[in-house]
């Protein structure tokens, strides 16, 4: 029954000119990551392809469990239940579509066993290449821009990206361009010239938190993964760090980093023409202020403090500590404390505050999900964090650690180009257990002599 299933499947990829190849998943897989800089259609168009075919092109032997890859579905799983609990049932409905990557990429590796390592670094080369040409795109885009306008703005942060597509998820995926090019056997000089280019796209995208994270781990990847001697190693280090902190003491004296959540000129000249002094709202303040004035002005680590505040006070009125508010439901009571604090109706810098979200994935999954989606997300991490450890893969490293950090100032998993971004990685890296890993890299050792790039050296 099960072979008479599965060649109807085969028969079926037959039919539309195609059959069972790890060349044509790797295609897709790529495709996925390549478009997320794209519109919504295109990735989705994508990664339902990716899905299709790896469902119709799986046999029964090709079939892995993996606990790691099943808890993005049990997730997703929580997320669809807590439309019975939510509080606006209409965002909740809406969010499921962005969220669905969680469970059916995961679904999609659970039928493809074979993808092993060594695809996972051709898909990394394609996205890292892939990402060159965006570089070279928006840079293009930010030259013609500056003949026309004669503005410097239009090389940095929110100004060359697009309308489309935010800084942060953009540096995101320069950032693992980064760390393959950084991560390379062998180099040539276009894997060189590959770091350097994406690097300076990363500084000028100006996500401060993402910079600091690629230096910490490009410097960790020069002491413990590269073949230097030990005085180039700490010379190098230190080269860099050196570089890095110039290349930020020159964008904070220029201004060059933006001022978060602020970003219409035209809004601050207004705060002018009525005499009213623009007020830096302090730590302490975002805290425990009652009401504020229409001059409060919160920069990011304080407003990002101001929304941990109204968390717990959520938690506190509305007692919703197990269930939460429901998927994507929270944003409402969001905009329900901004009236109460006077942030809401506070003037002309403060309406655009109303209605951000938690910008803290930690904090939004236990807003919407209660206690067991914040356990969820956090085992999510962990076992990430942990499967890269040992596989002493830096690039599983890497990403472990920079979607730690991101997490803890954006909600990256409640957008669709993050949601995706992180689970493809995630299965990725996660997919293939460890063990079938390490004997995989001992047999491709043995066939070529002991070069192979997909796993660093054990």
């Amino acid at each position: 029954m099960t072979n008479n299933y599965n060649s109807s499947r085969s028969d079926l990829l037959k039919r539309i000119g195609l059959s069972p190849s790890k060349k044509l998943m790797v295609f897709l897989i790529s495709a996925v990551l390549v478009t997320i800089p794209f519109g919504y259609a295109y990735n989705s168009v994508c990664i339902i392809l990716f899905v299709l075919y790896s469902f119709l092109s799986a046999r029964q032997k090709d079939f892995s469990f993996s606990t790691s890859l099943l808890l993005p579905m049990l997730l997703f799983t929580l997320m669809v239940l807590s439309l019975t609990w939510s509080i606006d049932f209409q965002s909740s409905i809406r969010a499921l579509s962005k969220e669905a990557a969680l469970f059916f990429i995961p679904l999609a590796f659970f039928f493809n066993k074979q993808l092993i390592r060594m695809g996972v670094r051709k898909i990394l080369k394609n996205l890292s290449v892939g990402m060159c040409f965006f570089g070279v795109y928006f840079l293009g885009r930010a030259v013609f821009r500056y003949l026309q306008t004669d503005d410097t703005d239009v090389f940095l942060s929110v100004e060359l990206s697009t309308c489309v597509i935010t800084p942060v998820y953009l540096s995101a995926l320069f950032s693992m361009a980064l760390f393959y090019f950084l991560s390379v056997k062998n180099k040539k000089f276009l894997d060189y010239a590959g770091f350097v280019f994406v690097a300076c796209i990363i500084g000028l995208l100006l996500n401060k938190v993402i910079i600091i994270t690629d230096v910490i781990l490009a410097v960790a990847y020069i002491l413990f993964y590269s073949k230097l001697s030990k005085s180039l190693k700490i010379v190098s280090g230190i080269a860099f760090i050196t570089l890095t902190a110039l290349f930020a003491y020159y964008a904070r004296t220029k201004g060059a980093f933006p001022a978060e959540y602020i970003s219409n000129t035209p809004e601050i000249q207004a705060l002018a023409v009525e005499g009213l002094p623009l007020h830096n709202v302090t730590l302490k303040e975002a805290w425990s202020k009652p009401v504020f004035s229409e001059n409060d002005y919160f920069n990011g680590t304080a407003f990002r403090t101001y929304q941990l505040r109204i968390f717990t006070e959520m938690l506190e009125e509305d007692k919703v500590f197990f269930t939460g508010y429901g998927i994507s439901a929270s944003i409402d009571k969001i905009e329900e404390k901004a009236k109460e604090h006077n942030v809401f109706e506070g003037g002309v810098l403060n309406h655009r505050y109303s209605r951000q979200n938690f910008h803290n994935q930690y904090v939004e999954a236990f807003a919407d999900l209660g206690i067991v989606g914040f356990i969820l997300l956090l085992l999510i991490l962990v076992l990430n964090f942990k499967n890269a450890i040992l596989s002493k893969d830096f690039m599983h490293i890497a990403f472990a650690i920079l979607m730690i950090a991101l997490l803890l100032t954006e909600s990256f998993l409640w957008r669709q180009r993050g949601v995706v971004f992180f689970t493809v990685f995630y299965c990725l890296f996660n997919g293939i257990p460890l063990q079938a890993d390490k004997e995989k890299y001992e047999k491709n050792t043995n066939n070529r002599g002991g070069r192979f790039s997909g796993i660093a050296p054990l």
